[in-house]
């Protein structure tokens, strides 16, 4: 199933210390996207995955973080938690594309792996242009811009807001479409990925996550907030 061209794409995520973690918030919080208007999402885990799967035919992005101390790539870093993704109902899986250290097989193989055995399309998450001619190269269906920011070599990215010179770069250098996700948090924003030619556009914690979409009011209240006076009679 292939991402639409124009669509807004919603990551339903939530780490274990998050209170929304789980299957049941996750499926809702799908749903609700998906009332808004959202035309595929983004989802991590075999539960979350096959939750989101049961109340959709929409295109899912799946992946499955499996993490290690030792090592800095943990986005379906191996052949094993792909095909637990694919089985989930995952029509795209989503992959670490960087060519970082990691617990498995190198992205080229695991691209090529999960094009031929287990008939999915790829979703390269990259953080530069160098590592998104490669990802195309290697045979992803998209690569997106998820990681910049997020590796060493790109880490001055962070706190800039969405890179949107990347998904011009990447635009005009590869032959797949290019998918804009990091740090999306302003219809506005969204709006300038696409002028750049992105194919699709992902959201996450600026729709999904209440919890650091609140601490971004509070920032801006805690001026003028009374310590001492909770409000309780």
């Amino acid at each position: 199933m292939h991402i639409p061209k124009g669509a807004l794409l919603v990551s339903c995520q939530a780490r274990e210390d998050n209170p929304l973690h789980g299957p049941i918030f996750m499926s809702a919080m799908a749903r609700a996207a998906m009332d808004g208007g959202a035309k595929g999402f983004r989802a991590n885990g075999i539960k979350d995955v096959a939750a989101i799967r049961a109340l959709t035919t929409m295109p899912i992005i799946g992946i499955d973080k499996v993490f290690n101390d030792d090592f800095p790539v943990y986005i379906t870093p191996d052949f094993a938690a792909a095909s637990r993704i694919a089985r989930a109902g995952a029509d795209i899986i989503a992959l670490d594309a960087t060519p970082r250290l990691r617990d498995g097989e190198s992205a080229e193989s695991l691209i090529a792996r999960i094009r031929q055995e287990l008939g999915r399309e790829v979703f390269a998450d990259i953080s530069t242009l160098d590592e998104g001619r490669a990802a195309a190269a290697f045979g992803a269906t998209y690569v997106a811009t998820t990681l910049s920011g997020y590796t060493d070599e790109t880490a001055a990215m962070k706190d800039k807001g969405p890179d949107l010179d990347l998904i011009s770069a990447l635009v005009a250098a590869v032959p797949v479409p290019v998918v804009a996700e990091g740090r999306f948090d302003t219809p506005e924003l969204v709006a300038a990925a696409f002028e750049r030619g992105a194919h699709a556009v992902v959201v996450g914690t600026a729709i999904t996550n209440p919890r650091e979409i609140t601490k971004k009011f509070a920032r801006a209240a805690q001026p003028w907030a009374d310590e001492g006076n909770t409000g309780a009679p």
